[in-house]
């Protein structure tokens, strides 16, 4: 896409804000204070910040091996003074709390750069912190001068408005995901890394803080739901808006960079969406009973061989014996291969899983409920 593409499409969507609608699954091209300002009262459920972390770096770093390490020296991570960080920090918070509703929530990660200071801005500006969560990177940078411990985490602050809010928790979703048990505050994810790192067209670093898509969606999954509109005011490179994407939510992305904007774009229009948007939004063990799927084959529902696919006849799989299911060499669970299929951290078997039936695909979910209702009453 051409700058001038960007440029035109840039102005519709701050045109159509400043008219106090809001451009939904667009990026704005601006200062993100200024961006925010056009846009209404209470009319975002999540925010999602990852604004600059004023490094203030005092040199090059180089590896052992004498190679320069590609560290963050962007003019958009400069700031004169800490008074100058603040205030703007304290700018962005103050539209952030604005344009947010009542029981949204806010997300801020940083580093211990900055984050001591956006948490005491935040709560000057009157948001409720709700938690803190350390997000231990699996595959640091280390430390290649030896002389301080290698930092192998980051910092997230987790925000609601008011203490009062009844801010959006998807516990039982966070707690499958994390294979039954309560999700703590310490989550261990890989940084960046691989075939999802973007690269520029010289082959370095498309951003330099380009965040996994494993946290956001973590983020997003526990906080939003389904239809809920994600703000991320400090875009980068879009992961907001491609897990958003694939997770069902609307989102909007502030940014200034042209070249940051074009990789967003394109990324986002490649995402998958997923077949079920709230695939691990879990419902009360009161209200489904608990029915593992090799009851219905056991039952005869689903026969060993049967061939099951997902709504878009994309995959597909063959029952085994034994209730789990084979695609290719995969094998795994109705949920766990569903997972691996999409490439996403957990799946509800369930509704992403379908078996044909007189020429239509229905959900395997229908013969769970045929097997609980042929079920003798307790």
């Amino acid at each position: 896409m051409g700058q001038f593409d960007v440029g035109v499409q840039t102005r519709v969507a701050q045109a159509r804000a400043a008219e106090g609608v809001l451009p939904l699954d667009q990026i704005v091209r601006d200062d993100c204070v200024r961006a925010m300002k056009a846009m209404p009262d209470k009319s975002v459920d999540c925010i999602f910040a990852d604004p600059p972390y004023n490094l203030q770096l005092g040199g090059d770093l180089f590896r052992p091996d004498g190679s320069q390490v590609d560290a963050v020296d962007d003019d958009w991570d400069k700031f004169e003074s800490y008074a100058t960080y603040d205030r703007f920090t304290r700018a962005w918070l103050k539209e952030a709390r604005r344009i947010l509703k009542d029981d949204g929530t806010l997300w801020v990660i940083g580093s211990y750069h900055n984050i001591f200071r956006v948490g005491a801005n935040l709560q000057d500006e009157g948001y409720w912190i709700l938690n803190d969560i350390v997000w231990r990177k699996a595959n640091p940078m280390p430390n290649f001068k030896g002389t301080r411990f290698t930092n192998a985490h980051e910092t997230l602050i987790w925000a609601a408005k008011s203490e009062t809010a009844r801010y959006t928790f998807n516990y039982k979703a966070m707690k499958a995901l994390n294979d039954d048990l309560q999700m703590r505050s310490d989550w261990v994810l890989p940084i960046c890394s691989g075939g999802e790192r973007l690269k520029d067209d010289e082959g370095g670093k498309a951003h330099p803080t380009q965040k996994p898509e494993a946290l956001l969606y973590r983020i997003l999954l526990a906080t939003t739901k389904p239809g809920d509109v994600v703000l991320d005011p400090f875009f980068g490179t879009g992961t907001t808006g491609a897990v958003a994407k694939r997770l069902g939510r609307r989102w909007i992305g502030i940014e200034r960079e042209p070249r940051y904007i074009r990789v967003a774009r394109e990324r986002i229009a490649a995402a998958l969406p997923l077949d079920e948007s709230a695939m691990m939004v879990m419902p009360s063990r009161k209200s489904t009973p608990r029915v593992p799927f090799g009851a219905l084959v056991e039952a005869g529902l689903l026969e060993p061989g049967a061939v099951l696919m997902d709504a878009k006849r994309r995959w597909s799989a063959s029952v085994r014996a034994d209730s789990s299911l084979t695609h290719d060499s995969r094998t795994g669970s109705i949920h766990k291969l569903g997972a691996e299929l999409q490439g996403a951290p957990s799946c509800n078997g369930w509704t992403f899983w379908h078996y044909e039936r007189n020429g239509k695909l229905e959900p395997i979910d229908t013969l769970r409920q045929a097997y609980i209702a042929s079920q003798p009453a307790a």
